[in-house]
């Protein structure tokens, strides 16, 4: 069983959203269905079908999370030596060599990346370009939109 790698970050958001579904809206959804049965006919209860559909997509998230957690390999970023080479976990600090630009990604698990926090998957075109390179290394990134290269500026374990 191939296991997928996560930051310790992401591992502890995971176990919360669990831990809230199972103890908050697990048994909302339940008293929520217990009060739809009760209003009678079930198959015209619109409120009835809207919360099985909602404990459907509850238990099927549980399930997700539940499963990733079970094959995630967490890394604790903290824990490796501080370099100046591009791994899992590390913060990276990148400059455009063609407009001088810069840019900072972290590379995270696939279920932590979120572009927006300039959180990227380690396997991203760009994470895969990236790692295994040091600080000065110049990296090809193949995009939609034609190559790029980024110049490696800084590499941090924050």
């Amino acid at each position: 069983m191939q296991k997928y790698p996560m930051t310790v970050e992401g591992e502890k958001a995971l176990r919360e959203e669990l831990d809230h579904l199972k103890k908050v809206q697990r048994p909302k959804i339940t008293a929520a269905i217990a009060e739809a049965r009760e209003h009678g006919d079930l198959k015209e209860n619109a409120e009835y079908h809207a919360a099985r559909e909602q404990q459907g997509f509850c238990e099927g998230r549980i399930q997700d999370i539940e499963a990733k957690l079970s094959n995630a390999q967490v890394i604790d970023i903290s824990k490796m030596p501080v370099g100046e080479k591009v791994i899992f976990g590390v913060t990276v600090r990148l400059i455009n060599v063609e407009t001088d630009e810069e840019i900072s990604y972290k590379i995270v698990g696939e279920d932590e990346a979120n572009l927006k926090l300039n959180k990227i998957s380690v396997t991203s075109p760009i994470a895969r370009a990236l790692v295994g390179k040091e600080v000065g290394d110049v990296a090809l990134v193949k995009a939609p939109g034609g190559d790029i290269e980024y110049e490696i500026d800084a590499v941090s374990h924050i």
